[in-house]
């Protein structure tokens, strides 16, 4: 009896507490180049406003109405209805039971490219808001690319690429687009000199590949480094496609540029992984490009950088 008592309790209290959400498994992300310049324009200018317009929430409220689509017209709408008393609950109705899916998945995508920060510029510290995550590829440097991602390749297997490929010239500053903690690095069969830049959310997986024979890397750059947005990571190269080290198999200079979404641990490293199509994203990041210069002391950024929503940013 006390047992029966025991298990129905246990039954009733388990009905009681909400069961916690299974981790997303699959994100399409086809948010347009135009409406992402335009939500983040948006949040922007909002930002020292008394309402706060997140791009995320004005992505996600646009992504509910258009099935993820969030063509410009949907986002300026979602901006003006955004603007009023009504939250987002209240505007979606029945199909808010779509939207904490969007906010989390938009948040994983796009949580680490805008935000506080502060750069130096002679000996002061000009702090600021707005797009704080870097292109790829250092300023100066030309570059050419089109929306790749889906592509087929047959090397080791037949399968599709999963990133997005920006031409350019031999030994091009590679940089990394968002700060982290560099997970991987190394020589892939596939990836050549490659190297994997964990989020400090751990949400995105930045990976960088084919980078150059002999001197792939940034001098002193090891597994287990903290790196700032627009750091000096590697230069541009074409290695790869061969499980010998340091071999160009690689037809054209090319950084292969990625990203991984990590909602749990199990999904790091499967059959299942997350990669999204960072186009737009390259697109959007090219008004904002990190400042190098080389010396006979290495290379060096021209405006030291700080995330300033990242306490304690290590060394």
């Amino acid at each position: 009896m006390m047992k029966r008592t025991i298990l129905c309790f246990l039954l009733i209290l388990g009905l009681a507490i909400p069961a916690q959400a299974a981790p997303i498994r699959w994100v399409d992300f086809g948010v347009p180049y135009e409406s992402l310049e335009y939500a983040m324009e948006k949040d922007i200018e909002s930002f020292d406003q008394e309402r706060h317009i997140s791009w995320i929430d004005l992505l996600a409220l646009a992504a509910c109405r258009t099935g993820g689509r969030c063509a410009l017209p949907s986002v300026k709408k979602a901006f003006q209805d955004l603007s009023g008393d009504k939250t987002p609950e209240e505007l979606l109705g029945q199909t808010y039971k779509y939207y904490p899916y969007y906010h989390d998945a938009y948040q994983a995508v796009l949580g680490g490219l805008l935000g506080s920060y502060q750069i130096q510029v002679e000996g002061q510290w000009r702090p600021a808001y707005g797009l704080k995550a870097f292109s790829p590829i250092a300023a100066g440097y030309g570059y050419s690319h089109c929306d790749d991602f889906g592509v087929g390749r047959s090397f080791g297997f037949a399968r599709k690429h999963l990133g997005h490929d920006l031409m350019g010239s031999l030994g091009t500053p590679v940089v990394a687009v968002e700060g982290g903690m560099v997970e991987a690095m190394g020589w892939n069969r596939y990836g050549g000199w490659r190297i994997g830049i964990r989020s400090f959310d751990s949400r995105r997986y930045y990976y960088y590949a084919h980078l150059q024979k002999d001197h792939p890397f940034a001098d002193g750059l090891a597994v287990g480094d903290m790196v700032q947005a627009g750091d000096l990571i590697g230069f541009m190269g074409r290695t790869g496609y061969s499980d010998k080290e340091n071999v160009n198999n690689i037809q054209t200079v090319h950084l292969h540029f990625g990203m991984q979404l990590i909602f749990d641990e199990s999904q790091k490293e499967c059959s299942s992984e997350i990669w999204i199509d960072v186009y737009p994203i390259v697109r959007l990041l090219h008004r904002h490009r990190s400042s190098l210069k080389k010396s006979a002391d290495g290379w060096q950024r021209q405006y030291p950088y700080q995330d300033l929503d990242v306490e304690d940013f290590p060394g």
